[in-house]
């Protein structure tokens, strides 16, 4: 079992930055990848960046080059430094680690961009 807990949302003006984390514990040796999503009201959920056991890194074209996705292994954490915020980037951002064949999810934080 792995257990994800995200933090860092809240409220911030357009261009402005927040950074969010994901905290995994459990089974953190079987995760392969760590995962951000966000669902906006009314939208679907969409994928906004992955990052892998081996480092590597994907964007929606959507938060490229104003979205950087990072992880320090030593605290079990992934980041997600969010920069030139929009008000279309509002929505509930969650974490998804996939590991022993399924994926687990945190419960999300909101992020609002005002304009």
């Amino acid at each position: 079992q792995v257990q994800v807990v995200e933090s860092g949302g809240g409220l911030v003006q357009a261009g402005g930055s927040l950074r969010l984390s994901c905290a995994a514990s459990g089974s953190i040796d079987s995760i392969q990848t760590m995962r951000w999503y966000r669902q906006a009201p009314g939208k679907q959920r969409e994928l906004v960046s992955t990052i892998t056991r081996a480092g590597g890194t994907n964007y929606a074209d959507s938060v490229k080059w104003r979205f950087t996705i990072s992880r320090d292994n030593a605290k079990s954490t992934v980041y997600l430094q969010m920069n030139s915020l929009k008000p279309e980037d509002t929505a509930v951002y969650y974490c998804a680690a996939y590991g022993l064949n399924r994926d687990y999810w945190g419960q999300g934080t909101q992020v609002t961009v005002s304009s």
